[in-house]
C-alpha cells in the first residue's frame, strides 16, 4: 500500500509540476535571433558591425539579462541599395527573426519599414534619421538616434544666434537630404530665416568632380555666404575640394556640416592633409552623448579592440545601445509570458508565383516586443534610453564644433532643453529651461579664413545683377525727388542722401534707379512699397513715409528725416484796436468772472448783514454796497469791514482769486499789445472734425486714408497736386470752391510756407513719423544703409544735404505755428470751484445757525388751532425777519463804537480846554 501510494506521488512529482516547467522553458527558448541590416564598408558600418559584436558578446555573459537564453545577430550588407536591403529584409522572414537592427540609410529605412509593418518584426534603426519616418506610418520603426528634426532645429539656431538671415543648402538628393532641408526650411522660417538657394547631389556614384564644380560655381553666384551642407562623406570632402579651389573656404564664407562630419572626424582621424586642409573654419555637428564611468570604459575597451582605428563615433555608440535595448525588451517579453511563434499571412499565399512569399512569416506577439521597447527606461552609452510620445529619444542635443588645424575645438552645445549653451545640457536639465537670448551662448569660433571677426553672411552676387531701385517720379515738391528730365538720372534731396549713405558702406552697391510714375501726377506710394514685395523692384527710395501698414511688408532703414501731418490754414493779423483790452478772456472767461464777482457780493453781504451795519440800511443802499463791494475788490480797494468768521474766509479765498485772474490778465494783455498775433478759424485737427468743411491733401500721400480712419469723409478730402494748388485753393475758401486747410507730412508743409506767407500751421503735429527707404523684409543691406544714414547724422553731412535742398529764406521769421491767445476758462475753473466750494459751506453754515436759533424762538402756538398752511407762512415770516433784524454781535458793535467815539471826542476837548 505504501509502495502504491510512493509510485503515485511520484507520478505527481513527475507529470503535473513538469508540465509548468516546460511551459517555462518553452518561453524561454535556448537561442533567440534577431537581424541586423546596415552598410559594412561605410564610415557608419565600420563602426557599428564592431559595436554590435561587442553588445552581443557583453549581453551573452551577462546572465542577468536573458537567463541563459543566447542572443544571436545575424548581420546582412545593405550596401546602401533600398533594394538589396528589401530582399535582405524578407530572406529574415524566412526565419524565426524577431527584431532588426537597422538600417542605416534613411532609403532603405523607408523600404524596410512597409516589409516590418506587414509581418510586425520591430525595426530599430540607429542612424536612419530622415525627419519624415513617422510612427504612424511606420508603427514597427523604432529610432534609436536622434532625429534630423532636432539637428536641423539646431542649425537654424545657430544661424539666428549669429544674426544671418538667409542660407544656401546642398543637400544630397534622396530622402535623407530632402527631407533633412525641408525640416531645416521650416526651422528658418519659424525664425524669420529662409534658405535662398538649394541644390542636390545625386544620391549614386555617377557624380563626379565636374558636376560639383558647375553647382559651386552657381553658389559662388549667390547673394548668401552660410552654406550649409547635409550630404553623405563622399561628396562631402568633394564639395568642401572644390570650394577651396573656388576660394570659398576664404574670408566671409560660413560652412555648417550636419553630423555626416563629425562621424568621419570621429572615426577616421587622422584625416589626409589635403581633406584637413579644405574644411578649416566649418561649423560641425555631432550628437551629444552624456560623459559616463560606463562609457569611458567602453572608449578603453574599444581602443584595445581596434587601435584606435576606426575610432568610436557616436552612431556607433547608438548601434550598441539599440542591441542592448533589444535584450532587455526581449527579457520583459519573456516575463509576460511572450512566445516566439509565427504564422503564415494568408495573403501571401494567394499572390502565388515563383517568388515563394508563402514562406515569410508573421510574427505573432510581435505587438508585445514592440510595447516593451518603446516602454523601456534604461540607461545607456548614449545616456538615457527613453522615448517619448512621438516615439523619439527624450533630451536630444548636439555638440557644436569648429574644425581647426589638424582636429577641432568644441564651442558649445545644443539641447532642445534649452537651446545653445556653454555648458553641457546634463547639466542643466536640473535648471528650469532658460531659453532668452541672453542665456544663449557660443564661444568664439575661428571662421573660414582665420579669421575671429563674424561674417557679414552676404555679399551683392557676382553676376552682373544690379538692383533694381523704384524711385517716385514727382510732380510737384521736387525739390525731394525728381528725374532729370531726358534721361535716367534723379536728383533731389532724398537721392543725395541715398547715394551718401551707400558710398559709407563697407562694400560696393551696383544699383539702378528705375521710375515710378509718369512724372504728371504724384504717384501712390503705397503701391510703390507694394512692388518690393512683387519683385518688381529690389528697394525703393524717395520720401516714403514710415507708416504701420508699409512695415508689415517691407523694412525701412532708419528715418533720415522727421515728418509727421500737420494742418495748414489761412490766417490774419490781428492789430491792438480800441477793444484790444477785451482779448485776454475768451467770452466764457468773461462771464464766469463777472458772475463771481457778483455772486462773492450777495454771499458777503448775507454772511454780513446781521451782524455788520456797513451792510444794513434801505434796500438801494444795501444793493449798491453789494455792487461796489464786490466790484472794488478787483483792486483790493473794498472800504467795508467784515466782522464774521465766514465772511473773511470766503473773501480770503476770493482775494486770491482776483489776484491770480489779475495776474494772468496783465500779462495776456502786455502780451498782444507788444507781439504782433496771428488769428485763424481753425485751430487744429479737432477743430476740422468739428466743422463740415473741405479739406485739401497731397496726391499720393498716406494722409488720405490717416483722415479716413480718424473719420473724415471721403466727399470732404480734396486732392491737390502742387503747392500753387495748395494756395488757390486755401485762398478761395470752402464756401467757392476751396478748402478750409489742408493736412500734409511737415516737410513738403515747410517748404510750401517757406514762399507761401499768407498760409501758417495751425495747432500741433498730430502723427509722428519719418521717411525711410524701403528694402524687402529681412534685407541685410537695410541693417547696413541705417548704420550709415545715422553716420551721416552724426558727422553733419545730413543737415548740409537738408540745407542745400530745402533751405528758404523767405517768411523764414514767420514760420511759429498759431495757437489760441485768449486765456481760456479751462486753465482757472480749478479757481472758481475752490471758491464755489468755500461760499456753499459759509451759506451752508450760516443757515443752519439761522435754523437752530428759529427752533429756540419759535412761539409757543397750539398746532391745532392754526391751520398748517398759515403755519408754514408764519415760519418762513419768522426767518425773513430773523435774517433781518440786528443780532446781539451788531449792538454790541455799536455800543463799542459809541464808546470809542466819546473818548475820542472826549480827547479832543481835552486837547483845546487843558483847563478841565
Amino acid at each position: 500500500m505504501n509502495l502504491i501510494w510512493f509510485m503515485l506521488l511520484l507520478c505527481l512529482h513527475f507529470g503535473v509540476f513538469p508540465c509548468g516547467l516546460s511551459q517555462n522553458v518553452s518561453s524561454r527558448p535556448a537561442v533567440v535571433n534577431i537581424g541586423a541590416i546596415f552598410s559594412f564598408n561605410s564610415t557608419i558600418g565600420r563602426v557599428a558591425k564592431i559595436a554590435i559584436d561587442e553588445v552581443v558578446k557583453d549581453v551573452n555573459s551577462n546572465s542577468s539579462i536573458l537567463h541563459g537564453t543566447k542572443l544571436v545577430v545575424k548581420k546582412q550588407d545593405s550596401n546602401c541599395s533600398g533594394f538589396f536591403g528589401m530582399v535582405e529584409a524578407l530572406q529574415f522572414m524566412e526565419t524565426d527573426i524577431i527584431a532588426i537592427i537597422g538600417p542605416q540609410s534613411s532609403v532603405v529605412a523607408h523600404i524596410i519599414s512597409h516589409v516590418v509593418n506587414e509581418l510586425q518584426v520591430p525595426l530599430l534603426s540607429f542612424a536612419a534619421t530622415d525627419p519624415s519616418l513617422s510612427s504612424i506610418q511606420f508603427p514597427f520603426f523604432v529610432r534609436t538616434t536622434q532625429s534630423d528634426l532636432y539637428q536641423m532645429t539646431a542649425v537654424a539656431e545657430v544661424v539666428d544666434y549669429y544674426g544671418w538671415k538667409e542660407v544656401i543648402a546642398i543637400f544630397i538628393d534622396d530622402d535623407f537630404g530632402r527631407n533633412g532641408v525641408s525640416a531645416l526650411d521650416d526651422k528658418l522660417a519659424e525664425r524669420r530665416c529662409r534658405i535662398s538657394y538649394k541644390e542636390g547631389i545625386s544620391p549614386g556614384s555617377g557624380v563626379n568632380r565636374s558636376n560639383i564644380m558647375d553647382l559651386m560655381v552657381k553658389v559662388a553666384l549667390m547673394e548668401s555666404r552660410i552654406i550649409v551642407l547635409h550630404v553623405n562623406p563622399d561628396s562631402g570632402f568633394m564639395v568642401l575640394s572644390v570650394a577651396q579651389y573656388l576660394g570659398m573656404m576664404g574670408n566671409g564664407y560660413v560652412w555648417i556640416a550636419t553630423d555626416w562630419l563629425s562621424s568621419v572626424l570621429d572615426s577616421s582621424s587622422p584625416l589626409p592633409s589635403e581633406i584637413v586642409k579644405s574644411m578649416q573654419g566649418v561649423l560641425v555637428l555631432r550628437q551629444h552623448t552624456p560623459d559616463s564611468d560606463r562609457k569611458r570604459d567602453f572608449f578603453s575597451r574599444w581602443k584595445k579592440i581596434t587601435g584606435g582605428s576606426p575610432g568610436l563615433h557616436s552612431y556607433g555608440l547608438y548601434a550598441y545601445d539599440s542591441v542592448w535595448l533589444v535584450a532587455h525588451a526581449i527579457d520583459a517579453f519573456f516575463n509576460q509570458g511572450g512566445v516566439i511563434s509565427f504564422s503564415n499571412d494568408s495573403r501571401l499565399l494567394s499572390v502565388g508565383g515563383n517568388l515563394h512569399l508563402e514562406s515569410m512569416n508573421v510574427f505573432d506577439d510581435g505587438m508585445l516586443l514592440l510595447q516593451n521597447i518603446l516602454q523601456s527606461n534604461l540607461v545607456g552609452l548614449t545616456g538615457p534610453i527613453k522615448f517619448n510620445s512621438d516615439r523619439s529619444l527624450i533630451l536630444p542635443a548636439y555638440d557644436i564644433i569648429n574644425v581647426i588645424g589638424t582636429g577641432f575645438r568644441r564651442i558649445g552645445y545644443w539641447s532642445n532643453y534649452s537651446g545653445l549653451s556653454v555648458v553641457a545640457p546634463e547639466m542643466l536639465y536640473a535648471k528650469p529651461p532658460n531659453r532668452s537670448s541672453v542665456n544663449q551662448q557660443l564661444y568664439s569660433v575661428i571662421w573660414p579664413g582665420e579669421t575671429l571677426l563674424k561674417p557679414r553672411g552676404w555679399v551683392f552676387p557676382n553676376n552682373g545683377k544690379q538692383l533694381k531701385i523704384g524711385v517716385p517720379n514727382r510732380a510737384s515738391f521736387r525739390e525731394f525727388v525728381s528725374q532729370v528730365r531726358g534721361t535716367d538720372m534723379f536728383k533731389g534731396f532724398c537721392i543725395d542722401v541715398f547715394t551718401a549713405a551707400v558710398s559709407l558702406l563697407p562694400y560696393a552697391v551696383p544699383y539702378r534707379f528705375v521710375s515710378f510714375g509718369d512724372g504728371h501726377e504724384n504717384p501712390s506710394y503705397t503701391e510703390l512699397v507694394n512692388s518690393i514685395t512683387t519683385g518688381k523692384f529690389d528697394a525703393a527710395v524717395g520720401d516714403i513715409a514710415i507708416v504701420t501698414n508699409r512695415t508689415k511688408i517691407v523694412d525701412f532703414t532708419q528715418p533720415f528725416a522727421s515728418s509727421g501731418l500737420v494742418v495748414v490754414a489761412p490766417f490774419k493779423k490781428l492789430n491792438s484796436g480800441a477793444w484790444a483790452f477785451l482779448r485776454p478772456f475768451n467770452k466764457y472767461m468773461w462771464i464766469v468772472t463777472a458772475s463771481f464777482f457778483l455772486l462773492i457780493g450777495i454771499v458777503v453781504w448775507i454772511l454780513e448783514h446781521r451782524i455788520n451795519d456797513e451792510f444794513r440800511g434801505p434796500p438801494k443802499k444795501q444793493f449798491i454796497t453789494i455792487l461796489w463791494f464786490s466790484l472794488s475788490t478787483l483792486f483790493f480797494a473794498h472800504k467795508e469791514n467784515t466782522v464774521s468768521t465766514l465772511g473773511r474766509m470766503v473773501l480770503l479765498i476770493w482775494l486770491f482769486v482776483v489776484l491770480i485772474i489779475n495776474s494772468s490778465y496783465t500779462a495776456s494783455l502786455t502780451s498782444i499789445l507788444t507781439v504782433q498775433q496771428l488769428s485763424s478759424p481753425i485751430k487744429g485737427i479737432d477743430s476740422l472734425k468739428n466743422s463740415d468743411e473741405r479739406i485739401g491733401y497731397q496726391v499720393g500721400s498716406f494722409a488720405e486714408h490717416y483722415l479716413e480712419e480718424l473719420g473724415f469723409s471721403n466727399s470732404r478730402l480734396v486732392p491737390l497736386g502742387s503747392p500753387e494748388a495748395y494756395a488757390s485753393a486755401l485762398l478761395l475758401g470752402p464756401k467757392k470752391g476751396g478748402v478750409a486747410a489742408i493736412v500734409d507730412e511737415r516737410p513738403y508743409v515747410e517748404l510750401f510756407l517757406s514762399s507761401q506767407c499768407k498760409f501758417r500751421v495751425v495747432g500741433q503735429e498730430f502723427t509722428k513719423s519719418g521717411w525711410g527707404f524701403a528694402f524687402p523684409r529681412d534685407s541685410p543691406l537695410a541693417v547696413d544703409m541705417s548704420t550709415a544714414i545715422l553716420q551721416l547724422s552724426e558727422n553733419g553731412d545730413l543737415q548740409r544735404i537738408r540745407d542745400k535742398w530745402l533751405m528758404r529764406s523767405t517768411c523764414s521769421l514767420e514760420t511759429t505755428e498759431i495757437e489760441s491767445d485768449q486765456l481760456q476758462l479751462k486753465s482757472f475753473w480749478g479757481l472758481f470751484l475752490i471758491c464755489g466750494i468755500a461760499c456753499f459751506v459759509a451759506l451752508f453754515i450760516f443757515f443752519l445757525q439761522i435754523m437752530l436759533k428759529l427752533c429756540r424762538t419759535a412761539p409757543a402756538e397750539a398746532v391745532s388751532a392754526v391751520s398748517s398752511r398759515s403755519l408754514i407762512s408764519g415760519r418762513v415770516r419768522r426767518l425773513i425777519s430773523l435774517m433781518d433784524e440786528k443780532s446781539d454781535h451788531s449792538n454790541y458793535g455799536n455800543k463799542r463804537r459809541k464808546v470809542e467815539r466819546s473818548l475820542s471826542d472826549t480827547d479832543k476837548e481835552l486837547e483845546n480846554n487843558p483847563r478841565r
